[in-house]
C-alpha cells in the first residue's frame, strides 16, 4: 500500500510503474519502484492499500488449509508486515524483555534471520499507561529502500524515527519530538526522494510535528509544527493540481504541504481532531475519515479553494478507504462494507460483514480483502452494483494489523491464545 529491491534512487520508474501512474485512480507524486512481489510500506507499493493485479492471492484458507508457514513473533504489534526481495520484517514490542526490535524473516520458510534491538526499555512509562487497550507500542510499519529500513517508536516519552541497514544495524535514529501518549501512537513512515517523512501528532504542550529527514544521515531537512492535539493519521504524498503535496488530516485540519520543504501550500479546517486512517485521491479530491469527535467521511478539493465537495456522518474511523474506477470502498469500523461514489458522495451500497475493524481492507485486481479483530478476512468485489461476497476465511483469534499481500501470497501478523496467554505468529498463506 510498496524478488526485488526498491531502486536506490526512486526517480526512475519502470515501464509497469510508469503505466499504473498514468492510468490508475490516485495518482501518487512518487511510485516506490520494486517489482511486482514486493510490499514495502505502508499500503503497499502504490501506498493506496492495492496490490499488483497479478498477486493472484488465495481465496480460501483455515489454520490448516494454504498455510505455507507459521513463526511465533515475541512480543506484539500492530505494524503491517513489510515484504521485499526475500525479506519479511516486521516491528514489535517485548515487555517480557524490555525491546522494541525490528525482525526480519526469511519469505520462503518463515525462519527468523536476524533480530535488531531498536530501543531497549522506554515504552513502558507512567504516562504510557494511558493508552488505548487495543494500541500497540510497535504500530508502525516499516519502509524499506535498496539500502535501508526505516521505522518509528515511541519511546521515553518522545517518538523516534530509526535507519537501519539491510543486515538490521543501526544507521542513525533521530528524535522527532517529544509526544504525549493518549490512545496510542502508530503513523508509519513514508520515502518520498531523498527524504523519509514522519509525524508526530500528539497533545503535548508544545504540540506535535510532521518532518523531512535526509534517508542517509538522519538529519531534520524540515520540519513543521502542528497544534496540541491528538491524532493518529501516516502522511501521504500524492501529484495533485499540478505539483506534489504532502496530504495530512486530523487536529481538526486537512492540511497540504509540499514534501521537499514542509512548505504550507493549503489548509482548511475540516476532518476532526482524531483520525487515523491514511487518506485516498482520485486525482482532484482527497478524503478525510475520522470518529472522534464527530463521524465523517469527507471530499476535499485538492486546489487550495477549500471547497469540500460532500460530508458523510459515517464512522470511518481506524481502517483506511479503499479507490477504485471512481468508487470508494470502505470497511467500516462497526463491520460494515460500503461502496461510495467518490465524485458525488451517493452510496452505491452496503451490506453488513461482521465484527470489528481495525485493520485496512487490501485490494487485488477486482477483489477486496478485509480482516476483523476476530480474525475473519471477508473476500468481496470491487464493483458499484452490488455487494458480492466471495468468501470469508477465519486465521487465528486477534487481528489487528493489515495484510501485505505480493507475490501470490498473503503475509498476515495474527495472535492466539492459549492458557491466558497472547502468542503472535507471522503466517504466510498460499495456494498449496
Amino acid at each position: 500500500m510498496k524478488t526485488p529491491l526498491i531502486t536506490r534512487t526512486l526517480i526512475a520508474l519502470s515501464f509497469t510503474t510508469l503505466n499504473f501512474a498514468l492510468a490508475a485512480d490516485p495518482p501518487v507524486a512518487e511510485m516506490l519502484t520494486s517489482e511486482a512481489g514486493d510490499w514495502p510500506n505502508w499500503r503497499g507499493p502504490r501506498l493506496d492499500g492495492s496490490a499488483d493485479a497479478s498477486a493472484q492471492a488465495p481465496t480460501a484458507w483455515s489454520e490448516t488449509e494454504n498455510i505455507q508457514w507459521r513463526t511465533p513473533v515475541p512480543g506484539r504489534g500492530h505494524g503491517s508486515p513489510t515484504v521485499s526481495g526475500s525479506d519479511v520484517l516486521l516491528a514489535t514490542a517485548d515487555k517480557d524483555r524490555k525491546l522494541q526490535t525490528v525482525l526480519c524473516f526469511d519469505r520462503a520458510t518463515g525462519k527468523q534471520r536476524w533480530e535488531a534491538i531498536v530501543h531497549e526499555g522506554g515504552f513502558e512509562t507512567e504516562k504510557s499507561k494511558k493508552a488505548n487497550a487495543k494500541a500497540s507500542f510497535a504500530s508502525s510499519t516499516i519502509a524499506i529502500d535498496a539500502d535501508r529500513l526505516y521505522v518509528n517508536f515511541f519511546n521515553n516519552d518522545a517518538v523516534y524515527t530509526t535507519a537501519l541497514d539491510r543486515a538490521g544495524n543501526i544507521v542513525w535514529q533521530q528524535k522527532i519530538t517529544d509526544y504525549v501518549i493518549h490512545q496510542g501512537y502508530g503513523s508509519s513512515p513514508l520515502l518520498h526522494g531523498p527524504l523519509v517523512i514522519v509525524s508526530a501528532d500528539n497533545k503535548g504542550d508544545s504540540g506535535g510535528a510532521i518532518a523531512g529527514l535526509d534517508r542517509a544521515t538522519g538529519e531534520i531537512v524540515w520540519k513543521h509544527q502542528r497544534p496540541a492535539k491528538p491524532n493518529y493519521a501516516s502522511p501521504i504524498v500524492f501529484s495533485l493540481d499540478g505539483r506534489d503535496q504532502l496530504i495530512m488530516t486530523g487536529c481538526d485540519l486537512v492540511t497540504s504541504l509540499d514534501p521537499m520543504t514542509g512548505k504550507l501550500l493549503w489548509e482548511i479546517e475540516g476532518a476532526t481532531t482524531e483520525c487515523v486512517s491514511t487518506t485516498v485521491t482520485d486525482g482532484k479530491h482527497v478524503y478525510s475519515t475520522g470518529g472522534y469527535p464527530k463521524n465523517h467521511i469527507a471530499a476535499i478539493v485538492a486546489d487550495g479553494s477549500g471547497t469540500i465537495a460532500w460530508e458523510k456522518t459515517i464512522r470511518q474511523y481506524v481502517p483506511s478507504m479503499l479507490i477504485r474506477d471512481g468508487y470508494l470502498y470502505a470497511s467500516l469500523d462497526d463491520g460494515v462494507a460500503t461502496c461510495i461514489d467518490a465524485a458525488t458522495g451517493e452510496e452505491m451500497w452496503k451490506s453488513r460483514l461482521g465484527g470489528t475493524f481495525s485493520s485496512s481492507p487490501v485490494l487485488v485486481g477486482d477483489l477486496i480483502y478485509a480482516t476483523n479483530e476476530d480474525g475473519e478476512t471477508y473476500i468481496f468485489r470491487a464493483s458499484p452494483e452490488k455487494f458480492e461476497k466471495i468468501a470469508t476465511n477465519k486465521l487465528g483469534e486477534s487481528v489487528f494489523a493489515t495484510p501485505a499481500i505480493c507475490g501470490g501470497k498473503i503475509y498476515a501478523r495474527v495472535s492466539r491464545s492459549k492458557d491466558d496467554t497472547r502468542q503472535e505468529y507471522l503466517v504466510c498463506i498460499g495456494k498449496e
